[in-house]
């Protein structure tokens, strides 16, 4: 397993060991003892599973208020997508700031992604599956977004009109959500 640091303090890119061979391949795209031995220990409780049919779905920005703020581990089981993080830890020095990451079943690449951070993706072809592990439940009452087009955060994604919900096309701008979440160096 690579473990690579993104711009973003705490985020991690990680890239499992995968062995092949003419049949396919196998890879273990989590094991605890392997990341508890690499200084990333989490309590993974949930694992979620979505489908999106069309290129240009786009998911997000999502995030949990504390105490239900939720680490999650990303991947792509099928399909590819341009996977966004933006930092949102009040005094940060990196507040504000976003990095995207193509994450596919081609490149089996994962994404970390620490609580004080609104995450999202854009599906760049139809019929993609995102699978995520996260470290605390889903709460309605806790759940929040922001903008995926806040002009502010000024996101280059790979389209200008993409399939949203009706819930995701109402967050609000960064500046102007619900934020507990402070930088704790």
């Amino acid at each position: 397993m690579n473990i690579r640091p993104t711009g973003l303090s705490g985020a991690k890119l990680i890239e499992p060991a995968v062995y092949g061979d003419h049949r396919g391949f196998f890879m273990e795209s989590y094991q605890e003892r392997l990341w508890d031995e690499r200084g990333l220990s989490y309590r993974f409780v949930q694992d979620n599973h979505s489908l999106s049919r069309e290129a240009g779905v786009l998911r997000g920005l999502h995030y949990q208020l504390n105490p239900q703020a939720q680490t999650k581990l990303v991947r792509v089981t099928k399909g590819a997508i341009y996977d966004v993080i933006v930092d949102i830890r009040r005094g940060s020095p990196t507040y504000g700031k976003w990095e995207g990451f193509i994450l596919s079943a081609d490149n089996r690449r994962q994404l970390l992604v620490p609580r004080g951070f609104a995450h999202g993706f854009c599906t760049l072809v139809p019929d993609c599956e995102v699978q995520y592990k996260v470290d605390q439940y889903y709460s309605q009452e806790h759940d929040r977004g922001i903008a995926w087009n806040d002009p502010v955060l000024a996101i280059d994604w790979p389209t200008n009109a993409p399939v949203l919900s009706d819930k995701d096309g109402r967050h609000p701008l960064l500046a102007d959500a619900d934020n507990n979440f402070d930088y704790e160096g």
